[in-house]
């Protein structure tokens, strides 16, 4: 059964994917997003840190009945900037201040979808990788014969812009597999559906084409087979809902297979080609959040100043709940 995300973990992360300042050197400002109270340690090592936690919450009745309910609440969202030798940190705080006007209000109808993808993401990264290899059957996701991208071969997949990773070999009676793990952040029992993309397509001697799949870890197979018949790129999308919990390990991976629908024939190579990969993840919980209202409330007092924010967050979801 799934279960209902806390409020402030999911507002947390609709922050912590969505915010982006930009210095005035053009890089980009390391925010830090937590459900936690202020860490003044951590405002030394960071441009600034955003804290997310509950005021209050409101339980309202709806119908004579009173099983389907609306659960109101009001997170205290707080900008956190330490000002430093070299350091703006009031030009920080008011451009922070903007972005989180910006993503709350852009996002206001759909705070419990995250999207994963694999823009800036490298060799060597903990979260999501992408690996290729060629076999005559479809291979288990910790089977050998992967190989991981290289740096280079990572960058291909941050856009969809055309620019593609192509993996081909011709060993007779072998396809071209490419393999995809994303890292999920929520609690598995939370979620409750995953849509998985991937942009591309495949060739071979017989025929073009390309065959996605999702692995599921209760019955260790490849399942929910999709396919694309197309010589340029396609989006071919597997939609898992039923039983979404056997599609997400205990830490949090999700596994796409894509391959060349059919194999080389040993003379010509079976080639699969990808532009883009995202997966697209709704959690049950908070299906809407809107600034109810924010103020500076600065502490100038002492060197070094803290600037800070605080916005009042509101947001609501819907529960059926039986007696018993």
């Amino acid at each position: 059964m799934t279960q209902i995300e806390d409020p402030t973990v999911t507002l947390a992360r609709l922050l912590d994917t969505n915010i982006q300042v930009v210095k005035d050197n053009g890089s980009l400002a390391d925010i830090c997003v937590t459900t936690e109270w202020v860490n003044r340690e951590l405002l030394k090592d960071v441009d600034g840190q955003v804290t997310v936690g509950l005021d209050h919450s409101e339980d309202q009745k709806l119908g004579f009945s009173a099983n389907l309910r609306r659960r109101v609440g009001i997170a205290r969202v707080k900008i956190w900037v330490v000002d430093r030798a070299g350091f703006a940190g009031k030009q920080i705080r008011n451009k922070l201040r903007e972005e989180v006007n910006r993503v709350v209000r852009e996002k206001r109808t759909k705070p419990n979808q995250t999207v994963y993808n694999y823009i800036n993401v490298g060799a060597g990264s903990d979260s999501h990788k992408a690996y290729y290899a060629g076999s005559a059957s479809e291979l288990a996701p910790d089977a050998a014969e992967w190989t991981e991208f290289s740096a280079e071969q990572y960058e291909q997949l941050w856009q969809s812009d055309e620019t593609r990773f192509s993996y081909g070999q011709s060993e007779d009676a072998q396809y071209s597999f490419l393999l995809f793990r994303i890292k999920v952040e929520s609690n598995r029992n939370v979620v409750k559906k995953a849509v998985l993309k991937f942009e591309g397509y495949g060739d071979a001697p017989a025929g073009n084409g390309v065959t996605v799949k999702a692995w599921n870890f209760e019955a260790s197979e490849w399942q929910n087979m999709q396919t694309a018949t197309g010589n340029d790129d396609e989006t071919v999308t597997v939609t898992l809902e039923s039983s979404i919990q056997d599609y997400i390990d205990s830490d949090g991976y999700v596994y796409l297979l894509a391959r060349t629908t059919n194999p080389s024939d040993g003379a010509s190579q079976a080639v699969i080609h990808c532009d883009y990969v995202e997966c697209l993840v709704v959690v049950e919980g908070i299906c809407y959040v809107d600034i109810v209202s924010y103020r500076d409330i600065d502490d100038v007092r002492l060197k070094p100043y803290i600037w800070c924010t605080e916005f009042a967050v509101k947001s609501w979801l819907f529960e059926e709940v039986t007696v018993t």
